[in-house]
C-alpha cells in the first residue's frame, strides 16, 4: 500500500460508506489470523483494523482481552503482527490498532518504518492523545503511515480541534464510553456526535468519520452507517471467529458489508 492508501480509497469509495473489520493479530492462532487477514476483502471490508496484542488492554473488554491473551501465549507481539500483515499482502489499506508501549518497546521510528515497509498504510494509538508526544506522531507520519486519531462524547472543543488539526485518513468516533464490546443499540445521539466532529473539523482538512466501539450486528452497522462515513467492528467478528471459526467470521463479514454498504 502507497501512503495515500487510506484516501485513495475513501475517494473510490465515493458517497458509500466504509465497513472496516478489527482482527487480533495471531487470534485463534498465527496460522488462522493469517488466513482469516486474506479473506476480509474478499468478503466485503473497505480497510481492517490489525490488532497488536499487548498485556493491559484498559479500552478493551473481555472478548477482545481474550483473544489478546490468546495471541500472547503463542508468541505474537509487535514483529509477528507486522510479519502477519506482510504475508496477508492486502488489497485494501491496513490500520494497526495499538497501544504505545508496545510500539516504545519496539522503538518508535523503527515500528513506523517497519510497519510502512510490511504494508500498514495508518496506525491508531489508543491512548496516546493528540498532542502528548510529538516527536512520536512525526515519527509515525514522517514515514508514510496516516495517523488515526480517536475522539469519544466527552472530547471537550479544545481537545477536539486539537485532534483535527493534525489527523489523517479518518477520525475514529468512540461511540459511547465504556471499553469494547457489543451493545444492545446504536447509542441514539449518534448523528450528533458525528456532526459536533464535522463542524469542528478545519474546512479545508475535513476527513471521514468511522463509527466504533459497541457496534455488533448488521442492524447496528446499517443504523451507524447512516450518520457516519463508516463502521469498525472488532468484539463479535472476533465472537464469530472463535466459536466458528472462518467461515462464521466471513458469514458475518458478508452481512455487516450488505448492511453498511445499503
Amino acid at each position: 500500500m502507497s501512503e495515500n492508501a487510506i484516501a485513495a480509497r475513501w475517494r473510490a469509495l465515493g458517497k458509500s460508506r466504509a465497513l472496516i473489520p478489527y482482527l487480533t493479530a495471531g487470534f485463534p492462532t498465527p496460522t488462522v489470523s493469517l488466513d482469516a487477514l486474506r479473506r476480509v476483502a474478499d468478503a466485503g471490508a473497505d480497510f481492517v483494523e490489525v490488532g497488536v496484542p499487548f498485556s493491559d488492554p484498559l479500552a478493551d473488554g473481555p472478548t477482545i482481552q481474550r483473544t489478546t491473551q490468546a495471541a500472547l501465549e503463542q508468541g505474537v507481539t509487535v514483529p509477528r503482527v507486522l510479519e502477519l500483515i506482510s504475508k496477508a499482502a492486502l488489497t485494501v489499506p491496513v490500520i494497526i490498532m495499538t497501544y504505545l508501549n508496545p510500539v516504545l518497546a519496539y522503538g518508535i521510528e523503527r515500528f513506523a518504518t517497519d510497519a510502512h515497509a510490511a504494508g500498514a498504510a495508518g496506525v491508531l494509538l489508543t491512548d496516546l492523545p493528540a498532542g502528548a508526544d510529538p516527536a512520536v506522531e512525526q515519527a509515525v507520519s514522517g514515514r508514510g503511515l496516516d495517523l488515526i486519531r480517536l475522539v469519544a462524547p466527552t472530547t471537550d472543543e479544545r481537545r477536539l480541534k486539537t485532534a483535527l488539526s493534525n489527523a489523517a485518513g479518518f477520525v475514529y468516533l468512540i461511540s459511547r464510553l465504556g471499553v469494547t464490546g457489543a451493545r444492545a443499540d446504536v447509542p441514539p445521539d449518534l448523528d450528533a456526535q458525528v456532526q459536533r466532529i464535522r463542524a469542528a473539523a478545519p474546512p479545508r482538512a475535513r476527513l471521514p468519520v468511522v463509527v466504533g466501539f459497541g457496534i455488533g450486528t448488521p442492524a447496528q452497522a446499517a443504523a451507524a452507517a447512516r450518520s457516519a462515513d463508516g463502521v469498525a467492528v472488532g468484539s463479535a467478528l472476533m465472537d464469530a471467529l472463535g466459536k466458528g471459526g472462518i467461515a462464521a467470521m466471513e458469514r458475518l463479514i458478508r452481512e455487516l458489508a450488505a448492511a453498511v454498504h445499503g
